[in-house]
């Protein structure tokens, strides 16, 4: 049983775009509008993808079921298990007191609540983020997908993205206090994404795909560490529950720890970095892979190896679907092979480095044991959001659905440079992944964009600028929010707050590339070979 996708169900672009949004909108106007619970959100956006699929887009209910557990499946080990070791490592670190010590030290390098959120949020998340981050560099996954030049459209990306690296610190820090108390930390603000982004672009423009956010991060926060020895704000910001103190009386209330209580206490975070980056090495990755993942690697009969990725084809699903034009240029079955690369995951690596941490630290197997599960029982909740939201999103792609509305902002014309940023958003709102937007819409911007005598370059390196953006408003990533910081029942809130500021963001990334369209055409990448 085969199925081809049909991108206009209902003979009326305008309706079948509607149609296929309503399972985002009872996601979001449950989580956002009614206030429900994430679980009960993700449960019930996820039925309706299924109900949808089926009745609206004829899809074969046997393949909307099956897409439905293949991503849920591709959730629990891709990003959940992710999820699971990280908030493990960091339940250790508080259950021996060594996150309090992170927390004095911090407080120690500068007492105001800004410059912390800039090292803590902006340098050291994009590190984490950069370490144990999503699969292939997105560049990649775009050059995959699309067939265009790998070095282009990795320097394309580092030629937007800077821009905004800039704007975000600022951004960051004045969404969280005052015009004016923002403009009383645009020094360090302008170390901070200044730094960020010179690295940024060096990097993506002359060196690889690999590690930009990861030394765009450490530069980063190497640069702002070494300002703040020699600058700090007059006045010291405080929250409104906090007492108000002078630099002086910050300085002496914090509680002062030796460096090798201080290595003691960031030493879980470096060991899980160090594990991060180890798994993340190809070389590693291939050869534990190739001992451990199931058909990683399988010789067909006429003696080739089998090609596509790698894994178990997914039953009832795996070349059963077919994408069409205009997605594609011609009909193209739709992979489903699930790799249980269960040593090589993410989170196997995260997992490991938290009992490495746990072992170091002095606990005993029982404890490390006790915590995982008191883990666990604060996860469940966020662990059944996320699988669901991760089967919705699949339903949403082997249906279709992703691809109506993406087809709908193609409508706009001369004006797609900008929209164009809202298809890469809109992706990784619905998948959590950037590289995931790449996979489902990468073949829809080169074909527009080629329709519209535009650059391909350009158009693909802006579906992943713009993903970025739609990361803050991506629901699994903000049950993952509220899990670690023990907010559950707060992501409406958190979703209602973000979801401006992501729109205003992709705006301006959608600004920056109409001016690459149609005044600096010249600063397109054409012909780079520095990836190998």
């Amino acid at each position: 049983m085969t199925w081809t996708q049909t991108y206009d169900p209902l003979g009326h672009w305008w309706l079948s775009t509607l149609i296929a949004a309503l399972p985002i909108i009872v996601l979001l106007g449950l989580l956002a509008g009614l206030k429900v619970r994430a679980h009960l959100c993700a449960v019930a956006g996820a039925s309706t993808a299924v109900i949808v699929a089926i009745l609206v887009f004829k899809m074969p209910a046997l393949l909307a079921v099956s897409s439905f557990f293949y991503g849920s499946a591709f959730g629990l080990l891709k990003i959940v298990w992710i999820v699971i070791a990280a908030v493990f490592l960091y339940d250790i670190s508080v259950e021996t007191g060594q996150f309090e010590i992170m927390k004095q030290s911090v407080a120690a390098i500068t007492p105001d609540r800004r410059l912390q959120l800039l090292l803590v949020a902006f340098c050291f998340g994009a590190f984490i983020e950069g370490s144990a981050g999503f699969g292939a560099p997105v560049a990649i996954a775009g050059a995959a997908v699309t067939a265009l030049n790998e070095s282009d459209l990795n320097a394309m990306i580092g030629r937007i993205l800077p821009i905004t690296a800039i704007i975000v610190p600022f951004w960051l820090v004045r969404a969280m206090v005052s015009w004016k108390e923002t403009f009383e930390v645009f020094p360090a603000i302008l170390v901070v994404g200044g730094s960020f982004a010179a690295t940024q672009w060096f990097w993506s423009n002359y060196m690889d795909s690999n590690l930009v956010d990861i030394a765009a991060g450490v530069v980063s926060m190497v640069a702002t560490l070494l300002f703040l020895r020699f600058w700090q704000p007059k006045k010291i910001w405080r929250f409104a529950d906090e007492e108000a103190v002078t630099a002086a009386e910050a300085r002496d209330s914090v509680k002062h720890f030796s460096g090798g209580q201080i290595a003691r206490a960031w030493m879980p975070f470096a060991i899980l970095s160090l594990f991060v980056l180890v798994w993340g090495l190809p070389a590693v990755k291939l050869v534990m892979n190739k001992a451990t993942t199931p058909s990683f690697r399988v010789v067909m009969a006429d003696g080739k190896v089998r090609p596509g990725p790698p894994g178990w084809n997914w039953p009832y699903l795996h070349a059963r679907v077919f994408r069409a034009a205009p997605v594609v240029q011609k009909a193209t079955a739709e992979a489903a092979r699930f790799d249980l690369n269960w040593l090589t995951a993410t989170g196997t690596g995260c997992f490991l480095a938290a009992l490495f941490a746990g072992v170091i630290l002095g606990l005993k197997p029982g404890k490390l044991f006790q915590i995982f599960g008191r883990t666990l029982v604060r996860l469940r909740f966020a662990i059944v959001a996320m699988t669901c939201m991760l089967g919705l999103g699949y339903v949403t792609r082997y249906s279709g659905m992703d691809a109506v509305l993406g087809l709908a902002f193609t409508r706009t014309g001369w004006f797609f440079p900008f929209f164009g940023t809202f298809i890469g958003w809109l992706g990784v709102a619905l998948t959590g992944s950037d590289t995931s937007s790449n996979a489902l819409f990468g073949g829809l911007q080169k074909i527009t964009a080629q329709q519209l005598n535009l650059s391909p370059i350009l158009m693909c390196a802006t579906n992943s600028a713009g993903g970025v953006m739609g990361k803050m408003i991506d629901a699994q990533s903000i049950c993952i929010a509220t899990a670690a910081t023990n907010q559950v029942g707060n992501e409406g809130s958190i979703f209602r707050f973000v979801f401006w500021h992501s729109v205003a963001l992709a705006a301006i990334v959608g600004i920056i590339v109409m001016m690459y369209a149609y005044v600096f055409p010249q600063f397109i990448p054409n012909g780079l070979n520095f990836i190998h």
